[in-house]
């Protein structure tokens, strides 16, 4: 006798993609991101080339966002932005896209003193910076602009203190001349970022450990003036860190 063997059926079989659509989103705001996912392949597949097809890519980017899969949601995401530039929806693509890379580098700073700071990749930052800087320029009077200002803001002073976490990171093992030019680095590259306090004690001690005291006195007026309210000022390394990254 003659196995038969059974073929699943596709529960999607006869309905409309418009139908699917709808099954989909449905999914998204019960959570069920994988399921979700799969409709909006197929609404994908048989309304290739309409607007609906469009909407379903974006979606199931998001899908992939909310799933916490940024690099399926980010792949989604490029493909959309090049196939479609002339798309309505292209400005909430690149602030997705951005959204998607700022939260996958939440949480870093939480966690950054358990690791070797000189070996972080501050990668996801970066792209996410560059994604809502697309935005404001291509589209200065989207809806979606002020937030991605907001989050640029973010993204700024947290990759200064992320460079000020290396630079206390040499300091603490005696390299102070790196120290010194991180410290340095964080002056030039991120003017007015809150970490400037941190970054000008640091450069000042490492002056001090060098025991090049021009420079330390130096060093310390400019914090004075730039922050003469610092604690650094009164209290040194016992200054207690406010996590003012956590704005999210």
């Amino acid at each position: 006798m003659w196995g038969c063997a059974t073929k699943e059926l596709d529960p999607t079989a006869g309905m409309s993609p418009e139908k699917i659509y709808a099954d989909a989103k449905e999914d998204v705001s019960m959570g069920a991101f994988d399921k979700a996912i799969k409709l909006f392949d197929k609404v994908e597949g048989r309304a290739a080339g309409t607007p609906l097809a469009q909407q379903a890519q974006i979606d199931k980017a998001f899908a992939h966002y909310k799933n916490q899969e940024p690099a399926q949601a980010i792949a989604t995401l490029d493909r959309f932005i090049k196939l479609n530039p002339a798309s309505p929806a292209l400005d909430y693509a690149l602030y997705l896209k951005g959204l998607v890379s700022f939260n996958d580098d939440l949480g870093v700073f939480s966690k950054i003193t358990q690791q070797d700071l000189s070996e972080r990749d501050q990668k996801a930052a970066k792209e996410s910076f560059d994604a809502f800087k697309e935005l404001i320029i291509r589209f200065p009077e989207s809806k979606y602009v002020p937030d991605a200002q907001l989050r640029m803001g973010y993204i700024i002073n947290s990759l200064a203190q992320y460079e000020v976490h290396v630079a206390q990171y040499y300091f603490k093992r005696g390299a102070f001349l790196a120290a010194v030019n991180r410290t340095q680095q964080v002056l030039a590259d991120y003017p007015g970022a809150p970490a400037n306090e941190d970054a000008l004690f640091v450069l000042m001690k490492s002056y001090e450990a060098l025991d090049l005291k021009q420079l330390r006195d130096d060093t310390r007026r400019i914090l004075e003036k730039t922050f003469p309210k610092s604690e650094y000022l009164t209290l040194g390394y016992k200054k207690k860190n406010s996590p003012w990254w956590k704005l999210w």
